[in-house]
């Protein structure tokens, strides 16, 4: 029974008489349409136009579901103020996730480097299996002097690496995990894990952990995810092995 359709009928004043005879079909169609059978499309349309309303009022299970917006071209999942405001446990569940690659791009990565729980969580990953790669600036590098002094922290930066290396490089033990020494400007730190990275933007004249970080995840060809990963690949190619 369609009850939308007869009561519509009602308030028109018009009968299934009269319905038939304006639309030119049989009577008894009518009361089939009364009874709950849905019109052919343009047999609804004119009973819609004959009411003055619209054909999804008098049958609603004929409106067409509302198409799903496109993806975005780059996922950004979350934003932080400062990296310090990255709270632990996303550090921590973010390299859990990974299941094929750990990539790191920083000039020290002293607060990872200082944290055990990071570093035995990184070490388990590439025991089972996930590729690890470590990009640190070399201390005795040009740019790292050019950052201390644009930090206002002269060679307290290379002082900091030299520190963070030693807390690292038992990772060189584990297979899987592979340690770098780069001499780039650097632009943004990066924290690979697979699809998902966080980006701490640098600013000048301005210590990585006060900068802003994103979560970004990669979903597809050409997204935001990629120039990172593309950045990231560029340095690893122009980097040195770190004996």
């Amino acid at each position: 029974m369609n009850d939308l359709l007869r009561r519509a009928l009602l308030d028109a004043d018009l009968t299934e008489a009269d319905v038939a005879e304006r639309l030119g079909v049989d009577p008894k169609t009518v009361h089939r349409w009364l009874a709950g059978r849905v019109p052919y499309p343009r047999h609804r349309a004119n009973v819609a136009a004959l009411l003055n309303t619209d054909e999804t009022a008098l049958w609603p299970q004929t409106s067409q579901p509302r198409a799903l917006p496109e993806p975005p071209t780059a996922e950004i999942l979350a934003t932080y103020p400062h990296r310090w405001a990255v709270p632990r446990h996303v550090w921590q569940h973010h390299f859990e996730s990974a299941q094929h690659e750990i990539g790191i791009l920083v000039y020290s990565g002293l607060f990872i480097a200082e944290d055990a729980g990071l570093l035995r969580t990184i070490a388990d990953k590439a025991r089972s299996g996930v590729n690890v790669r470590l990009l640190l600036g070399n201390p005795d590098g040009p740019r790292i002097a050019e950052r201390g002094a644009d930090e206002g922290v002269g060679d307290s930066l290379a002082a900091k690496i030299r520190n963070a290396l030693v807390h690292y490089r038992p990772l060189l033990d584990v297979e899987g995990i592979e340690l770098r020494l780069h001499d780039t400007v650097l632009y943004n730190s990066i924290y690979r894990a697979d699809d998902d990275l966080l980006i701490n933007l640098h600013a000048y004249g301005i210590p990585a952990a006060q900068a802003p970080v994103l979560h970004v995840r990669h979903i597809e060809r050409d997204d935001m995810a990629c120039t990172y990963h593309d950045s990231f690949t560029r340095v690893w190619s122009g980097s040195t092995t770190c004996m």
